[in-house]
């Protein structure tokens, strides 16, 4: 079902994980996709595997850690394709460990792969956006800013909870102009978090038995599906909001 048709979305850390189950449904559903990430060979195989189920893709390098990339990933967008309707900032550096293991050099790398390159993102597509009637904005936050344990994720629970913030100041900002812009926290098989399982087993088997229903999402089918239904004309009216795509498990109340 092409409920994206026309639809064109800029996707960064789209190489692997959620980034790339996002940009797998949303090619699916019909939406033109440019697949950004610091690793070029590792889009180039997401832009292929959506071209040989029948979408369009273009990939780009990125590092969103830089100013001058990020704007050489919009101006390619717009040109290849004419405009931007979705954005979704993914891309994250994360900075996990007591606060006292977690350097200067480590924070400052989650705080502009985080909420500095979603907050420059934000504005760089805005223009675009506006001239093509509106658009929708997600930012991908995390449960670790709302653990009730905050050990170990100060750092990295920090940065995605400015990332919110973001999402909350944008949507009040931007609603008139047509923007929605949205906060996403997924729970998803990634890389990721197969690396946390292997190096915390025991905080990781703890952590599952908490999910209500009982499992962790599917890149493709769970998140990135639920991200394509949020871009729907149904879901106009919401926009500001923290959507935990985790089974339950999360409280960001």
């Amino acid at each position: 079902m092409n409920r994206l048709a026309g639809k064109v979305a800029l996707i960064t850390g789209a190489g692997q994980g959620v980034g790339q189950g996002i940009a797998f449904a949303m090619a699916a559903a019909g939406a033109s996709v440019v697949v950004a990430g610091r690793t070029l060979e590792k889009v180039q195989r997401t832009a292929t595997e959506i071209a040989r189920r029948g979408g369009e893709a273009l990939a780009t390098a990125c590092d969103v850690k830089s100013a001058s990339d990020l704007s050489r990933v919009v101006d390619e967008c717009v040109l290849r394709f004419g405009g931007i309707d979705i954005l979704v900032n993914n891309a994250q550096e994360v900075p996990l460990g007591p606060l006292l293991d977690v350097d200067d050099e480590a924070f400052l790398a989650g705080f502009e792969s985080g909420p500095l390159a979603s907050f420059r993102l934000m504005k760089l597509v805005h223009p675009h956006m506006i001239g093509r009637g509106g658009g929708t904005i997600f930012n991908l936050a995390s449960s670790a800013g709302v653990r009730w344990d905050m050990t170990g994720y100060g750092a990295y629970g920090a940065v995605k909870q400015a990332t919110r913030v973001l999402t909350r100041a944008a949507a009040a900002e931007w609603g008139a102009q047509g923007i929605r812009v949205l906060t996403i926290a997924p729970h998803a098989e990634s890389p990721g978090l197969k690396w946390w399982i292997e190096n915390n087993p025991d905080e990781a088997a703890a952590f599952f038995k908490t999910i209500p229903l009982g499992r962790v999402g599917k890149l493709e089918e769970d998140i990135g599906r639920a991200v394509v239904a949020l871009c729907a004309p149904e879901m106009a009216y919401l926009t500001g909001a923290t959507i935990p795509l985790d089974g339950g498990q999360a409280n960001f109340a």
